[in-house]
């Protein structure tokens, strides 16, 4: 029996009956959670962070909230369980550098096995993968093109795997085959809320990925960009704007928002994008 959490879950991404444990009920859980559930960091820059335990993230989502991985793949990973699947988390780490070999450990990823095979499974990267990729070395093709392959050994403390999304501002994450606990990103997780370097703490950010491509609010700056490379970009003129993009075009519920909390959010919005804007060649 799914518990009433759970079902609140189901029904933010629209899903009312999973079914059993399968290959076909894997991907559409995938699709609806990365196309109704954003990618974000309200929270953050609103100085009250989140804690990641799954199950305050699975209400919080439930709520119409988001998050970033911790909370996104943490939240998801809870959910899969609940329903029955093999579920393994592991240490990632997202990278500028499409050569980049190092696990940061400022990601949380997933495994799934079901019907005998094996998936590469995350809803936390905001620009990543529409459905779940097979764990096997190779390039896939999901309107955006995406590939997977070895990283370092294949056994041992340093086995992995290398997700390469051509085009992204990050375009590899690197994760170790190891299983990992929730317990492994507590100290990351610290970091990221509340270090000034982070970059959750200096820009405001949100994601979501549906079939017609990806849809990016960075500050102020919205941007879509779809499957064949074209890109849509326009600055949001005003609070209103910026709000009512978070509700209609990211699915944000904003109804945990005070009028204080607006406007703490949008001066800290104008205040990163005047920064952004002065500090651009002339």
């Amino acid at each position: 029996m799914i518990s009433g959490i759970y079902t609140d879950y189901l029904r933010r991404i629209g899903i009312t009956d999973p079914g059993s444990p399968s290959a076909e009920g894997l991907f559409a859980l995938h699709r609806a959670h990365v196309e109704r559930v954003p990618f974000e960091n309200t929270d953050i820059q609103l100085g009250r962070p989140p804690g990641i335990d799954p199950e305050l993230s699975v209400r919080r989502l439930a709520a119409g909230r988001g998050g970033y991985c911790f909370h996104l793949n943490g939240a998801f990973a809870a959910l899969l369980e609940h329903l029955g699947y093999d579920v393994t988390r592991h240490v990632g780490g997202v990278c500028e550098d499409r050569d980049a070999r190092d696990v940061s450990g400022d990601h949380l990823t997933l495994t799934v096995r079901v019907d005998g095979r094996a998936y590469f499974v995350d809803v936390g990267l905001g620009d990543g993968p529409h459905e779940p990729l097979p764990l096997l070395e190779g390039g896939y093709e999901q309107g955006f093109r995406y590939s997977l392959k070895p990283l370092g050994s294949t056994d041992g403390p340093d086995a992995g795997w290398t997700f390469h999304h051509e085009g992204a501002p990050f375009p590899v994450m690197n994760f170790r085959s190891a299983p990992a606990a929730m317990a492994d990103f507590a100290d990351e997780h610290a970091r990221l809320s509340t270090a000034p370097d982070s970059p959750f703490q200096q820009s405001f950010v949100m994601l979501r990925r549906d079939t017609g491509g990806i849809h990016r609010l960075h500050g102020r700056v919205l941007v879509h960009t779809a499957p064949d490379g074209g890109r849509d970009k326009r600055v949001l003129a005003s609070a209103e704007e910026f709000f009512a993009t978070m509700a209609t075009v990211f699915g944000r519920e904003l109804d945990d928002l005070t009028p204080a909390d607006r406007a703490a959010l949008w001066t800290r919005v104008e205040k990163a994008h005047e920064a952004w804007l002065a500090s651009r060649p002339a």
